[in-house]
């Protein structure tokens, strides 16, 4: 896959599309409705949502954030997402549209799953469902088996004993290629590494994002 370019104008007409429309379905407003509650053509919202190929007036874009609630500095920043970073996040305590339209908002093009098994009694999170919601917001899904916690190793996470888990973690094979095929997903790319816990230091994920962020000198951030 190749890397993105964020300098060129379609692309970031694409990427505020993206965000327009996640913060659209979150408050189950219909493309018209929008345009109607903002006063803009449905036109002029229907291009960057559908295409990307025209970015809104400031004008418009003030109307927007009006609607939506947000900031006009929020909605216009998804405009410019920061190319190669690792997101840390875990789903926990989200929905499956909460947690998709934060990964829009910041401009996740990836997400790397390294749940060992990636089932879930949430809706939305087992892998099937996960990885078609993801691909409604122009997100890739890979699940990685081998950098995932055995579950014999779960429970010092959750009792506190992180430094313990961290240790068993450690010791534990990993395919290389698969290491090699998780760094090399954040080439030019923003991608979250997702696990279930919300707290990262409750997670194995934390040693994971630490291996990457050695190997790649790429920052890494926590999703909100």
């Amino acid at each position: 896959m190749s890397g993105r370019r964020y300098a060129d104008g379609s692309e970031r007409a694409h990427c505020l599309g993206r965000w327009l429309r996640a913060l659209r379905e979150a408050r189950g407003l219909t493309r018209p409705a929008l345009a109607r509650a903002a006063g803009v053509p449905l036109l002029t919202l229907s291009r960057p949502e559908s295409a990307g190929v025209a970015q809104p007036g400031l004008f418009t874009v003030m109307a927007l954030a009006r609607v939506m609630e947000v900031t006009v500095d929020e909605l216009v920043a998804a405009a410019d997402p920061v190319p190669g970073l690792w997101w840390s996040t875990g789903y926990e305590g989200r929905t499956i549209d909460s947690f998709v339209t934060a990964l829009v908002g910041a401009g996740v093009d990836a997400v790397a799953d390294v749940r060992l098994t990636p089932i879930s009694r949430k809706p939305g999170f087992s892998k099937s469902r996960l990885s078609a919601a993801l691909a409604e917001a122009d997100i890739s899904y890979l699940h990685l088996r081998s950098p995932g916690n055995p579950k014999d190793n779960r429970v010092p996470f959750w009792d506190g004993r992180v430094g313990e888990g961290l240790a068993v973690f450690a010791d534990v094979p990993a395919s290389e290629p698969a290491r090699r095929e998780l760094a090399e997903l954040a080439v030019g790319r923003s991608v979250a590494v997702l696990c279930f816990e919300q707290d990262e230091s409750r997670c194995h994920r934390q040693a994971v994002l630490a291996e990457l962020h050695q190997r790649t000198a790429l920052p890494v951030a926590a999703l909100a």
